[in-house]
């Protein structure tokens, strides 16, 4: 039930419990056990009955306020009948006892209903008294009420790593000497801000360097990541980082960069196979802007509303294609072969253009030479095609690729086809047709290396929008909607322009009450590791009831009048004293815990193991960008360059080539490029980086990431290149430095921890030295060989394969790959 127990069970444990609340306690109850059946989709709607709307849920005798023994509801929850109960056996629903009882004091206290929470006006509360900071006043009035304190401050070695891990993604300089508060501002002031907050936005945007699906080709979208890196760097205000991406090209006057912008919306998949309908492909682009729209900026599942009315929240069929209209209005036609799909903004530079000419110079070359070879090797009377030769008795495709197309017109397809039937024939021939392929995938990469970045813009004759019948493009309706806001939302201020500039506009408004509450619990989210909301992608009804709703509340008010500005707002959070406590699991309850505890409190809830009333501080497995960012800075081997084209690091071989059936080709880069941040690793959409694991695929939108733990993790940061690597060369660093072992294992320690050893962390490390020195003759070779990275021969190769193991292992250390 997405957080109700858990909200029901701290309830119960107090003392003397408030009147019922609809939208906290009720509605949780109804959405989960009864809307499916009850709930706002009238086509699926059963009995008649309907029980998210008030009037029609008071009609009859189903609910009779203060009369609970009397409503119809009670009869049919506590029926033993299972023809009568409701929630039905079939339905696989069942409501707890508590549940019941629950729901019986509502009725009982006059069935008071309410608006969904998230739906209601963001309303600044009150700050609770008892403390400094704002965020700590709201979040000890709830430690309070269940009888918990907060943890004790985290060590400052701790709270510095934390720090440098959460603003910008990489962990702190060994020297780092500052305090909290003047390297918060350090950390806020860097270029590699951008870098770290640019991830997550990324994973919302889908962002991706090739368009997906078969073949999928190549993108030059790398300069609208570029932007919103220098974006978040600049402090953008988020109203106007929204704005600019939804809507930026129908600004007055709208700027190159304002024009770039709207990038955001061009980044999804696209479907560009041979067959392809073109006008599917352009409706699912147009579905999948609204369905990111409502994900990223209202927090809303608006993709159950472009087939039906929504079982679940008051959201309408109308409501989707009203907000679809807005999006189908540019001209892209859904015809796409290339990435770089129609309208799209030329950036292309002279060397670019100049190595997409050398390519195509060179195919005609070649394709010059295949054909006097193919004169040759299938004779026809002068001056008559290849249909005319042998050439057309070849099995399956081949008289089409070779007799019926001309050299310099055959793609990659068909050259394989013809060097896989070659290969054991005619080696001469084989030899000029794989020339040929190289060839045509150089004229093909360097046309895709061509930087042009597709954008938005509007049709002069907008398009008229029709619902369409459970979302096919080629079923459209009678009914014809033009764009407004959902029903349930506040509507466009007067005035406003009717279109994706109105509806940038409407959701950054302060009459929105869920742009900056979602935005906010993102940032929470990141921090935490859990939102305030714990489903960050949905806040409706089925969403969860936040623990700290006022607090939530009380952020997204704070950010839309602070000027929606983000690094005040990271800044609110990391220095409070509910971010910096330690997050060391240790249960310190207060005096009136042992009251809670006669009324039922559970051990476990005491607890609170989710950390959900934030008694300590966040910790959690570091996301596997950040472990690779942390192993590269740890060493010195990251390149710390800004921007431009993606990358590609280490891989393992044929990944790419089985994925797209030998077509693509894994080109690793070499030198500084290696060292790049995970951010600018180039993204194959069908298969993404292999060093990733529990990231998005991105494919759609996702705005919240799991995280599991199993052996493949390990895997990769025991194993991959990148780490071991690492490991290598960060042991050369600490070998270099002065002193014996004993001073270079505490160096080691404390570079990749950011503290100093225990006397039993040192006697461990001393002791697994000793084992590695005794193994390391027999691999040490194999081992320093392992990377790019030149390796100092002055040193002695069995010791340092000892070292760089004893590195490695500390790179794995449980406090090294968590934030805590």
């Amino acid at each position: 039930m997405k957080g109700f127990t858990f909200l029901l069970t701290l309830a119960i444990a107090l003392p003397c419990r408030a009147a019922v609340d609809f939208s906290r306690d009720i509605q949780p109850i109804l959405s989960e056990n009864c809307y499916h059946c009850h709930g706002p989709d009238a086509n699926h709607r059963k009995a008649d009955l309907r029980l998210d709307d008030e009037k029609a849920a008071k009609t009859g005798k189903i609910i009779l306020p203060g009369k609970a023994n009397e409503s119809e509801l009670i009869h049919r929850i506590v029926s033993d009948d299972p023809d009568e109960v409701m929630p039905t056996p079939k339905s696989n629903r069942k409501l707890t006892d508590s549940q019941k009882k629950l729901l019986k004091q509502w009725i009982a206290e006059g069935a008071n209903w309410g608006k969904h929470w998230a739906f209601e006006p963001v309303i600044r509360p009150k700050v609770p008294t008892g403390a400094k900071h704002p965020i700590d006043a709201f979040v000890r009035q709830k430690l309070a009420e269940v009888g918990l304190e907060p943890n004790p401050p985290a060590r400052r070695e701790t709270l510095v790593r934390r720090l440098s891990l959460d603003l910008i993604g990489l962990p702190p300089d060994p020297a780092e000497k500052s305090e909290p508060t003047a390297l918060i501002e350090k950390l806020l002031s860097s270029v590699h801000f951008g870098e770290r907050w640019a991830w997550e936005w990324l994973d919302a945007a889908r962002y991706a360097d090739t368009n997906g699906y078969q073949g999928d080709p190549e993108r030059t979208m790398w300069p609208w990541r570029d932007w919103v890196v220098s974006a978040i760097n600049a402090n953008m205000p988020y109203d106007q980082f929204t704005v600019w991406q939804i809507a930026g090209d129908l600004l007055p006057n709208a700027t190159e960069e304002q024009k770039i912008a709207t990038g955001f919306n061009r980044n999804h998949m696209i479907n560009g196979e041979g067959g392809r309908i073109a006008e599917e492909t352009r409706v699912e682009n147009v579905m999948d802007r609204v369905e990111t729209t409502g994900t990223v900026w209202l927090g809303l599942t608006m993709q159950c509303t472009k087939c039906h009315d929504h079982k679940f929240d008051p959201l309408t069929m109308r409501d989707y294609y009203a907000l679809y209209d807005a999006f189908n209005q540019t001209s892209e036609d859904g015809v796409a072969r290339s990435g770089q799909a129609a309208p799209a903004m030329d950036l292309s530079t002279p060397d670019e253009l100049e190595r997409s000419k050398k390519a195509e110079a060179m195919v005609h070359a070649i394709a010059n030479e295949l054909d006097a070879f193919e004169l040759k090797k299938f004779p026809r009377p002068a001056g008559r095609p290849l249909t005319e030769s042998a050439a057309i008795d070849l099995p399956g495709n081949l008289p089409a690729y070779i007799a019926k197309t001309v050299p310099r017109n055959r793609g990659v397809d068909p050259l394989l086809e013809a060097i896989g039937y070659f290969k054991d024939k005619d080696s001469e021939y084989t030899k000029l047709l794989q020339r040929l392929l190289a060839a045509q995938r150089e004229k093909l990469a360097a046309k895709n290396a061509v930087t042009k970045v597709m954008i938005m813009d509007t049709l002069p004759k907008l398009r008229e929008t029709y619902q369409l019948e459970k979302g096919a493009y080629d079923k459209p309706t009678t009914t014809k909607v033009s764009f407004t806001t959902p029903a349930v939302l506040p509507p466009l201020a007067d005035g406003a322009p009717k279109n994706r500039l109105g509806l940038a506009q409407w959701l950054v408004s302060r009459q929105n009450p869920l742009t900056a509450r979602v935005t906010v619990n993102r940032f929470w989210q990141s921090i935490f590791g859990v939102g305030l909301v714990k489903t960050a992608e949905d806040f409706g009804v089925q969403g969860e009831v936040p623990p700290h709703r006022e607090l939530l509340d009380w952020l997204a008010a704070e950010f839309m009048e602070s000027g929606w500005d983000v690094k005040r707002l990271l800044r609110l959070i990391v220095t409070s004293e509910t971010y910096q406590q330690s997050s060391e699991h240790v249960v310190r309850a207060s005096a009136r815990s042992e009251g809670v505890k006669k009324n039922g409190l559970k051990p476990e809830l005491q607890t609170d193991p989710e950390n959900r009333l934030l008694a300590r501080g966040p910790r959690f497995r570091m996301p596997a960008w950040m472990l690779r960012d942390q192993a590269l800075a740890l060493s010195g081997l990251l390149n710390p360059k800004l921007g431009g084209p993606g990358v590609k690091p280490y891989q393992p071989e044929g990944i790419w080539e089985e994925a797209t059936f030998g077509k693509k080709t894994y080109q690793q880069d070499h030198g500084e490029a290696l060292y790049r941040r995970t951010l600018y690793v180039f993204w194959r959409r069908i298969v993404g980086p292999t060093l990733l694991f529990d990231n998005s695929t991105r494919q759609v939108c996702a705005v919240k990431t799991s995280r599991t733990n199993t052996p493949l993790h390990a895997l990769v940061t025991l194993n991959d290149t990148t780490f071991v690597e690492a490991a290598r060369v960060l042991s050369e660093k600490v070998l270099h430095l002065s002193g014996d072992d004993e001073t270079h294992l505490k160096q080691a320690f404390q570079i990749v921890t950011h503290r100093e050893p225990k006397a039993d962390e040192l006697g461990v490390l001393r002791r697994q030295l000793l084992a590695l020195r005794q193994q390391a003759a027999s691999g040490a070779s194999k081992l320093l060989k392992v990377g790019e990275a030149k390796t100092d021969p002055a040193l002695k190769p069995a010791e340092h394969a000892a070292w760089t193991s004893l590195c490695l292992m500390l790179l794995n250390l449980d406090e090294v790959v968590s934030k805590e």
